[in-house]
């Protein structure tokens, strides 16, 4: 019989409905995990043990006496550490923000606690969140389970790695240039970048208001390693919330049952190479998605190149208004891939910002009218494998940098969803491949992407390669 760390949150979360194993269990199993991995990987920086005890002893008086509905009922989860969890800390991964304790959860791990979920560890993000690799100046480096050489993506690293080792069922993360996609493609487990809008966000740690980019493009969202589980999670935490302005309470898309998509696949997208092993992930996707019904032709999205260098002008304009603060907090890594991001591009005029955003408003349009023709897009998730750690601290790779995370960007800048399920291996490493839709089609891309991965399978959970 699987060990419990082994099982997905929907799956243990019927066991303890079923009284087949105490939410007490559940949880110890999942520390007991941590206890055993945690060392080599440095995924999970804080272990919130008597509390989610607690918790768990609470779920299972309510179990017994028949008065647990949450979905996630007694499930652990962790969450990462810049969103507010009551009683711990947002540290953003520097030392500046070590003691900067949030007296109230964010929206999303209030909803989760609602469902029945039990925050149990907060896991690791790089500076700030200003990497694509997971590196932090307070926690250190966080390893990939399935090579200690290479980075586990970033910049929701440690959710990666904690989740494909099995040291927790379901996480929360964010995502402004592929932060909760990098990690999943990386460590070959699931995520979805909701529609902007869907998911708020909100923190008690000043600065309290999002700067222009953040407001556009960030979002927060569920991963796991089930696309069920994903689903089930961003079920719970979608919807309007007062204390984020820009969150709507919107009707979601989804397929209806067996119906039939034309899927475009865009298996070597514009605007720089893409590893071959990668290319094939995508295309077994495709051919999965074929067999199973849908009409799939190769197609690109217009304009697939300037979307990519106005997200780049878009996160630097903020990024340049803020670096003084940010260069006095950042470790010496984070400053060395902010620097070299910010040479690549010339300044800019204010005219040419306003100029940008007309131009954002102009490729939306044409992107959601070609998703008419296309409802679905099938994409690499990134377009080279999981590169060694710190490389993206050599000024000499920022352009591998941004041309091996291009197929992430055009869902952040467009406010598009995208959910990442793997497809295979390439070079023992995984290829998440992603599926992406039109504004507000999250539960159609969700629905697309369970039909991948029960064509193709899951990868994780798996004992952490340590050599």
């Amino acid at each position: 019989m699987s060990e419990l760390w082994q099982h997905g949150a929907l799956e243990l979360a019927a066991k303890i409905r079923a009284k087949e194993v105490s939410s007490r269990e559940v949880l110890e199993a999942h520390l007991d995990r941590v206890q055993r991995v945690n060392p080599h990987l440095n995924a999970i920086v804080r272990v919130l043990a008597d509390e989610a005890r607690t918790a768990a002893d609470a779920a299972d008086k309510a179990t017994a006496a028949g008065t647990a509905t949450g979905v996630l009922h007694g499930v652990p989860i962790t969450v990462k550490e810049n969103i507010d969890l009551a009683g711990t800390p947002t540290t953003q991964g520097v030392p500046a923000l070590a003691g900067a304790i949030a007296a109230i959860d964010a929206p999303t791990v209030a909803r989760m606690r609602a469902a029945g979920a039990i925050p149990f560890a907060r896991t690791n993000l790089p500076d700030f969140g200003l990497r694509i690799h997971t590196d932090s100046a307070l926690h250190g480096l966080t390893r990939n389970p399935w090579n200690p050489r290479v980075t586990a993506g970033g910049s929701s690293g440690g959710e990666g790695s904690a989740l494909a080792s099995g040291m927790s069922p379901l996480g929360l993360g964010n995502d402004i240039g592929g932060s909760l996609r990098n990690p999943a493609h990386c460590c070959g487990i699931t995520s979805i970048k909701p529609s902007s809008g869907v998911v708020p966000m909100a923190t008690v740690i000043p600065p309290e208001d999002m700067m222009i980019a953040s407001q556009l493009m960030v979002v927060e969202g569920p991963m796991a390693r089930h696309v069920a589980d994903v689903r089930a999670a961003f079920e719970i935490v979608a919807g309007a919330d007062p204390r984020d302005p820009r969150s709507l309470p919107v009707q979601l898309t989804d397929a209806a049952p067996g119906e039939r998509l034309r899927i475009a696949v865009m298996a070597d997208p514009p605007g720089g190479p893409t590893d071959a092993g990668i290319a094939a992930g995508v295309r077994r996707a495709a051919d999965a998605l074929a067999d199973a019904g849908h009409d799939v032709v190769e197609a690109t999205p217009p304009d697939y190149d300037e979307v990519l260098a106005l997200w780049a002008v878009l996160l630097i304009a903020d990024v340049r208004v803020q670096l003084p603060l940010l260069e006095a907090a950042m470790g010496d890594g984070g400053r060395d891939v902010l620097h070299n991001m910010d040479a690549m591009l010339p300044p800019f005029t204010t005219d040419e910002v306003l100029s940008m955003h007309a131009r954002r408003f102009a490729l939306m349009r044409g992107w959601s009218m070609w998703f008419e023709q296309h409802p679905v897009l099938l994409s690499p998730t990134w377009a080279q494998p999981a590169f060694t750690h710190d490389a993206d601290r050599d000024p000499a790779f920022t352009q591998t940098m941004l041309d091996t995370m291009r197929p992430v960007l055009p869902a952040n800048f467009l406010g598009l969803p995208a959910v990442v399920v793997p497809a295979g291996l390439a070079d023992g490493l995984p290829v998440g491949v992603q599926v992406i839709g039109d504004r507000f089609t999250d539960l159609r891309c969700l629905t697309v992407a369970t039909q991948v991965e029960a064509a193709l399978g899951r990868l994780t959970p798996i004992d952490p390669i340590t050599s």
